[in-house]
C-alpha cells in the first residue's frame, strides 16, 4: 500500500488496520523472563500478529534487518513505527529488529515491546554512551545532544558482524509501504543509501567559521554535496566496518568539540562532512521528512507533493505529544492509526 499526498485526508484516515491470523515466529530473542511493565513506561495494546505471504522465503538471505534506537521518551513512536512496518510488509516474519538502548531500563523496554509484539523477531543491544561522552557539543536543541542520538554512528560496531546490511530508522516515523522495497535498493558500492535533497541550501548546515577556513572549505572538493536526513538510511555496515567510517565521523566531532564550532545540528553534520555527495540517492518517497516542523517551534507543515512511502516527524513537534495536547497538526492524524498507546485509566477499565 502506498499513500499519495494528493489523496484526501479523510480517505487516508479511514484505512483499516489489517488483522491477520496468528503465525509461529521464525525466531524470538528473549532476555530471560518477561517482567511486569515499569510504572514509568506507558502501556500499550497488544498488536495483531502478521504472517508471511505465500511468496515469501524463509532462509537467512530473506531476512530484512531494521535498526532503531530505544528510549522511554520515544517508546510510543517506536511502537507505531514497528506496527506500520509489520502492517504494510508482504513478508513481516522476515523482519528482524535490532534495538539500541543506552539506558539501564533495557529489560523493561524489552518487556514492553515483547508484550506488545509477542511474535516480533528482535534483539536489544546496550549502546555504551561513554563512547560519545566528551565528543558531543551543544546543539540548537537539547534532544539532539542525547548520546543515543549518536548511536547510529556506532551501529556497525554494536550489532553482530554477521549482519552486513541494515535499514536504520528514527522512532518518529511510520512506513506506509512495503519496507522490502527500500531494502532492495541497489547500493552501487556506496556505504549509505538515502533520499538526497539537492535544492536545500547546503551551506546553512555549517557555520561561517567552517566556510571561512580555507582548509575546511575544501572538504567537499570533488564532490557534489547534498543534504540527506540520517533518520532513514540503508547502511552497508560491512563496508562501514572495513573502511572505518566510525573513526571518520568521530574525527569531525573532535574538530567541532576541541578546535572550532563548525556546525549546530548534533549528529547530522559530521555524517554530511564524511558522506554528502557520496551516497546512493533513493526516491524522496522514502522520507517525507520535516513533519515535526523546525527545531525551534515545531510548527505545522504540509505534505510535499508526490507519492509517499514513509512519513517522518523530524523536527521539534512529535505527533503523540501534539495529539495528547489536543492541538494536533493535520498530518498528525496520519500517525494516529498506528498508535498502540492506552492510558492506565483505559487499561484498568477494559
Amino acid at each position: 500500500m502506498v499513500f499519495r499526498s494528493s489523496t484526501s485526508l479523510i480517505g487516508l484516515l479511514s484505512l483499516p488496520i489489517l488483522l491477520l491470523p496468528l503465525f509461529r515466529p521464525i525466531s524470538a530473542i528473549r532476555l530471560g523472563l518477561i517482567h511486569r511493565h515499569s510504572a514509568d513506561l506507558p502501556l500499550f495494546r497488544e498488536a495483531p500478529a502478521f504472517r508471511n505471504g505465500q511468496e515469501c522465503g524463509s532462509t537467512p538471505d530473506h531476512v530484512i534487518n531494521v535498526a532503531m534506537t530505544l528510549d522511554a521518551n520515544y517508546l510510543r513512536g517506536t511502537m507505531a513505527a514497528v506496527l506500520s512496518m509489520l502492517q504494510h510488509s508482504t513478508c513481516p516474519e522476515n523482519l528482524s529488529f535490532h534495538f539500541l538502548s543506552a539506558n539501564d531500563d533495557a529489560r523493561e523496554l524489552f518487556s514492553s515491546i515483547k508484550s506488545t509484539f509477542p511474535y516480533l523477531n528482535m534483539k536489544i543491544y546496550r549502546f555504551d554512551s561513554s563512547r560519545v561522552r566528551g565528543k558531543i557539543s551543544r546543539s540548537i536543541r537539547q534532544a539532539l545532544d542525547q548520546p543515543l542520538n549518536y548511536a547510529r554512528i556506532y551501529l556497525a560496531d554494536t550489532i553482530p558482524e554477521d549482519v552486513k546490511r541494515v535499514i536504520y530508522l528514527d522512532s518518529d516515523l511510520v512506513v506506509v509501504d512495503d519496507i522490502a522495497k527500500l531494502w532492495g535498493v541497489d547500493m552501487e558500492g556506496k556505504v549509505v543509501a538515502a533520499p538526497e535533497y539537492c535544492h536545500a541550501n547546503f551551506t546553512l548546515y555549517f557555520t561561517d567559521t567552517f566556510w571561512s577556513d580555507p582548509t575546511l572549505a575544501k572538504t567537499f572538493k570533488g564532490r557534489m554535496p547534498c543534504y540527506f536526513n540520517t533518520g532513514v538510511m540503508v547502511m552497508d555496515v560491512d563496508t562501514w566496518r572495513k573502511e572505518r567510517y566510525t573513526e571518520k565521523v568521530e574525527a569531525w566531532m573532535s574538530v567541532q568539540k576541541q578546535q572550532k564550532r563548525i556546525y549546530h545540528l548534533g549528529s547530522l553534520p559530521p555524517f554530511l562532512l564524511v558522506l554528502a555527495g557520496n551516497i546512493k540517492a533513493v526516491d524522496h518517497r522514502w522520507n517525507q521528512h520535516g513533519l515535526g516542523g523546525d527545531n525551534f517551534e515545531g510548527k505545522c507543515r504540509s505534505l510535499h507533493p508526490g507519492p509517499i512511502s514513509l512519513l517522518h516527524w523530524s523536527g521539534k513537534g512529535k505527533p503523540w505529544l501534539r495529539l495528547d495536547s489536543r492541538k494536533p497538526c493535520i498530518v498528525d492524524h496520519l500517525w494516529a492509526p498506528y498508535d498502540l498507546y492506552r492510558s492506565s485509566r483505559h487499561f484498568f477499565e477494559e
